[in-house]
């Protein structure tokens, strides 16, 4: 240990006077309670940000092809797609709007006509179910959302009636009688709400599309996370003829809104550890008061201005580490504690427990913000120490 490092240790955790030792501690407890402030309220957030990317890549497709008017051949189409190394499945659907009446009154909602065998291999829609099996779905039966069979007191076995906003092709009848089979829950309170499940040839009937018709092919991928390179090799393949999206493009503002919530809280945060850093600075200031006459002895022995600046720096940069130190230490306990033993209500969240989750990239951030803060806020104590003259400081010893 060079004597720089060892003068400011024993500055940091030798001082005579118990006001210096108060600081001491002050400023490390500030630092420690920013760190672990962003390490907990970063990792919530992500934790519920990855908790509903997975809700929505177990609704939606990772890439949807879709028609302005609708896919003529589907089979055709799903088997020129699966030429693409990244394809893992694809799945024809039909989605469009339909009224449910029910007590006198009608509502909107979103219709979505599937191959149950196929679906399932695509999205997870069978395992939302918490009443009845996809494999039920056939015929007049439909399969609803939890927030809607509490709205109007469905269960399975009762009978809804669904009203066509147009008669069809056919020219047949708009009013369809189906019967409850299932009722699935995401925890996504809107796609619950608004979202029915029919059989894809009901569908057929429905929208009057002939047999073969669908409006869209969903595609599921080996890796959600390549969609917009997938999209590209997609359009080259089939042509622009053809609407592609990916799961990203069809929810791109809710996650640039999780975006800014979450580095907006960062930033935010952040002044916490920015206040620390005036504790920081107003200890080294004090210390460098009450070591007048050792600043004097020092620089007439012959220590230049540059070592006993890096002396004041490196008692603050010890501050920032153990304040950073201890903070990632409580940060990520009290993330485990809030992951294992902290309970939310089931019903509302659709999970049991808070969804923590720590990132390196984050963790990494956090870090590096508080120790430069760290760092800054020594730059003018040590200054000020560096400039004091020998003769000024030992005029009066």
């Amino acid at each position: 240990m060079g004597y720089e490092n060892w003068i400011s240790y024993r500055y940091l955790v030798a001082s005579k006077g118990r006001f210096l030792t108060f600081l001491n501690v002050i400023s490390i407890a500030g630092v420690a309670i920013g760190v672990m402030a962003l390490i907990i309220v970063i990792g919530v957030m992500t934790g519920f940000g990855n908790n509903l990317r997975e809700k929505i890549i177990g609704t939606t497709p990772h890439i949807m092809i879709e028609k302005e008017t609708a896919i003529e051949d589907f089979s055709a189409l799903q088997k020129k797609i699966s030429a693409v190394a990244e394809v893992e499945n694809s799945s024809p659907y039909i989605q469009g709007n339909i009224f449910l009446e029910s007590s006198g009154q009608a509502i909107g909602l979103v219709v979505r006509g599937i191959d149950a065998i196929k679906e399932d291999k695509v999205t997870k829609i069978s395992q939302y179910l918490i009443k009845g099996h996809l494999k039920e779905l056939q015929g007049d039966n439909v399969v609803i959302g939890s927030e809607l069979a509490r709205y109007f007191g469905y269960s399975p076995g009762d009978e809804i009636t669904l009203i066509s906003p147009s008669s069809g092709l056919s020219g047949q009848g708009w009013r369809y009688k189906f019967t409850v089979s299932g009722i699935f829950t995401t925890g996504m309170a809107d796609y619950d709400m608004n979202v029915i499940v029919i059989d894809l040839i009901k569908a057929q009937e429905i929208f009057g599309l002939p047999e073969g018709f669908s409006t869209g092919i969903g595609v599921k991928l080996q890796n959600p996370n390549q969609s917009e390179e997938v999209k590209e090799k997609i359009y080259n393949l089939i042509g622009y003829g053809y609407i592609v999206k990916t799961w990203i493009d069809s929810n791109r503002n809710l996650f640039d809104a999780l975006f800014l919530e979450k580095w907006g809280l960062f930033i935010i945060l952040t002044l916490m550890v920015i206040v620390a850093s005036f504790n920081i600075i107003s200890t080294l200031v004090v210390t460098v008061t009450s070591k007048v006459h050792d600043i004097g002895i020092l620089k007439s022995i012959g220590v230049t201005k540059k070592s006993i600046r890096r002396i004041f720096i490196k008692q603050g940069i010890f501050i920032g580490c153990l304040g950073t130190f201890w903070g990632v230490l409580l940060g990520v306990s009290i993330s485990f504690i809030l992951k294992n033993y902290v309970k939310v209500p089931k019903e509302i969240y659709s999970i049991d427990h808070v969804p923590v989750e720590l990132q390196v990239f984050d963790m990494f951030v956090i870090v590096a913000a508080a120790l430069i803060i760290s760092y800054l806020a020594t730059i003018y104590p040590a200054a000020k120490a560096a400039n004091l003259e020998p003769v000024e400081a030992l005029r009066y010893e």
